[in-house]
């Protein structure tokens, strides 16, 4: 089985507030990475497990994946579920791996998600809301060490 490094960039979440990546499932897990949010990005680095699944699609694995084959994601846990114990936040933020293709598993480079971490309502993003609000369709974007896109220098 192929590995892929995957980078989260939540961008500019809402202050005060804690987040972290989940690993596991259901009521069984642990949020690592835990960063309580100053409104400047927070980073996520992981690497997941690639396989090829029935139709030729890539299909995803490990302990941070979550969903059905087809629909995998990753949660990063805002709150409560985060641990934080002082806030009126309990969420959890999709980030979508069947956005994940074969170009881009091969690209041998890590692969960057530009998530915005405030909704227009200036709540912390959840679910797959986030993707709803952008002008444009979003997709995971290998690395460019060194190199300018989309306004931000990615490293």
């Amino acid at each position: 089985m192929k590995e892929i490094s995957l980078q989260i960039i939540l961008r500019k979440p809402t202050a005060g507030v804690d987040f972290g990546l989940q690993k596991g499932r259901g009521s069984n897990y642990e949020v690592i990475q835990k960063q309580r949010s100053t409104g400047k990005d927070l980073k996520f680095e992981i690497t997941v497990g690639v396989k090829t699944d029935k139709n030729g699609a890539p299909d995803f694995s490990g302990p941070f994946v979550q969903g059905a084959r087809g629909d995998r994601y990753l949660y990063i846990d805002i709150g409560t579920y985060a641990g934080q114990s002082n806030t009126c936040w309990s969420r959890r933020l999709k980030i979508p791996l069947s956005r994940i293709t074969w170009n881009l598993v091969n690209s041998n480079s890590t692969l960057i998600g530009n998530i915005p971490g405030v909704g227009k309502n200036g709540e912390p993003n959840c679910a797959y809301v986030w993707m709803k609000e952008l002008d444009h369709p979003w997709q995971w974007q290998t690395s460019m060490k060194g190199k300018r896109r989309a306004g931000a220098w990615l490293f």
